[in-house]
């Protein structure tokens, strides 16, 4: 249990809360448990180190955050933390849970990151027109 809180307070996992603060965790959040335990574990990456990977998720691309907004976001002007960790929501996320974000569920199989995030990128990216040579 010292580990998940941990894991918490680092802002790696977000478990739903009960109004008494009794956590109750999905099987996407034991997934993402498991994947940090392997990843720091077997793949000897720093909790540091996950948190400056997962702070490199496009979140203003995925949830098409126009550009004045972007110029303001910590999401987008900070490495380090992942975007559910900062403090000043931008204004669509204002209002959002970060649990139930596109951004943070996505992430959470322990997909290779990499593909993870060329996943979600393309997911959300708008056609482009196709240009003629």
């Amino acid at each position: 249990m010292p580990t998940i809180r941990l894991y918490e307070r680092e802002g790696l996992i977000l478990p739903f809360r009960k109004p008494s603060g009794h956590r109750l965790f999905s099987d996407s959040d034991l997934e993402r448990i498991r994947c940090l335990r392997r990843t720091m574990n077997e793949k000897k990456i720093s909790m540091a180190g996950i948190r400056t990977i997962l702070s490199m998720i496009p979140c203003w691309s995925l949830m098409g955050c126009p550009p004045e907004a972007r110029a303001s976001c910590a999401a987008v002007t900070t490495t380090g933390s992942p975007c559910w960790t900062i403090e000043a929501k931008p204004w669509q996320c204002a209002t959002a849970e970060c649990r139930g974000c596109i951004v943070y569920q996505h992430v959470s199989d322990c997909a290779p990151l990499k593909r993870a995030i060329a996943n979600l990128t393309l997911a959300h990216r708008s056609p482009t027109p196709n240009r003629t040579p």
